[in-house]
């Protein structure tokens, strides 16, 4: 069975689900991203965040709640920027072409942007730890990183679940850079807003590659704001687990194992997870395959109550 996907497989991609199995797109479901389906609620923004450049208070309150929130280390600092994504794209460039080593099966953009700059994979060069993982929900540990290599790159994109897990610490440490995410557990993907976090040099290197106003106004405001909000960050940690219990609970009832994950997304082992898709896309929810893998199956969490009861009767 065909499966949809991009040059490079990521999650989304409901225009083409509805292309295949039609509907509209606003009567999707969408469970094949890692994205927290109770976003943080938007403040009131001041109406100069739309109509002023951004200026120098606007991004130091931004830092400020980023360095308080993630326990950011005295010798690092912090760089916002249009979404981790962006990060991603541009740190290959800060060194010369050599090898890097991302282990696999892990989210496909680091090796992509490694390779588009002319490095090649191998062993023994620079490294790149998702963590925790994405699809596996791996979570490293500092000896698996190895301080002497010329670079090293710490994705702590889906980390805000697990904060005592989170290697910031490490931000500190030479050649080593840490990202955060602001759109997976804030469910704010579209605000687009991420965050390098390391040493001067290399954060001095990488603003020079984003430029000036990186980060538009609302998305500074909205995230300082997110970021001094600790005790919705504590609930929503408490609701995302329960969540997560309850969609193993569905899945393992309709024949799934679980393979692992974080409270943001869940990675199953089912006999044939195109077929899988295929049976929840007619019913207009999407999940995301793999190319690598014919049996792994991965879900996001519903947010609403009609949502969970959607997906318990496509399952049934």
């Amino acid at each position: 069975m065909d499966r949809i996907e991009d040059a490079r497989d990521h999650g989304g991609g409901i225009d083409a689900a509805v292309l295949r199995y039609g509907g509209q797109r606003s009567g999707w479901l969408d469970l094949s991203t890692g994205i927290n389906p109770v976003p943080y609620p938007m403040p009131e923004l001041p109406a100069d965040a739309w109509t002023a450049l951004p200026d120098k208070a606007a991004f130091q309150a931004l830092t400020g709640a980023a360095r308080t929130f993630w326990n950011v280390p005295d010798g690092a600092e912090i760089l916002p920027a249009p979404g981790a994504s962006a990060l991603i794209a541009r740190i290959p460039a800060l060194l010369e072409p050599g090898k890097v080593d991302v282990s696999a099966p892990t989210y496909n953009e680091h090796l992509a942007a490694f390779q588009a700059c002319g490095w090649t994979e191998g062993q023994g060069g620079a490294q790149v730890a998702v963590h925790p993982n994405n699809p596996d929900g791996r979570v490293w540990q500092q000896e698996d990183l190895d301080a002497k290599r010329p670079l090293t790159v710490i994705d702590e994109s889906f980390c805000d679940v697990l904060p005592d897990a989170s290697l910031i610490d490490l931000a500190a440490r030479p050649n080593t850079i840490v990202l955060k995410s602001f759109g997976k557990f804030w469910g704010l993907a579209g605000l687009r807003l991420g965050f390098a976090i390391a040493r001067p040099e290399l954060i001095h290197k990488l603003s020079e590659m984003t430029g000036p106003w990186a980060v538009s106004g609302p998305a500074l405001a909205a995230g300082a704001a997110a970021l001094h909000d600790h005790a919705w960050a504590d609930s929503t940690r408490g609701r995302l687990a329960e969540d997560a219990d309850r969609l193993d609970s569905l899945m393992t009832g309709a024949g799934a194992s679980l393979v692992g994950g974080t409270t943001l997304f869940r990675l199953y082992d089912v006999d044939d997870a195109a077929i899988w898709q295929d049976r929840l896309a007619k019913a207009h929810i999407w999940s995301r395959v793999f190319p690598y893998s014919s049996r792994w199956l991965r879900l996001g969490l519903p947010g609403a109550q009609p949502d969970w009861e959607r997906l318990g009767e496509a399952l049934a």
